[in-house]
């Protein structure tokens, strides 16, 4: 059975690019586990930076 949220009780994370909270959205329900950040924004600066480190 999958787990309901309501509003006052959403789990949160920390964005890895920006390092703000963020709360759960329906669209994230089937991959909540792999979110890693906030934004699309947020999501290429993280790539950007990433981008020169190896492995």
């Amino acid at each position: 059975m999958e787990k309901r949220y309501t509003k006052p009780n959403l789990p949160e994370k920390i964005c890895q690019a920006c390092g703000r909270p963020f709360a759960w959205r329906k669209k994230w329900a089937r991959d909540w586990h792999a979110v890693k950040t906030c934004s699309e924004r947020c999501k290429g600066d993280l790539r950007r930076n990433n981008r020169g480190v190896p492995g």
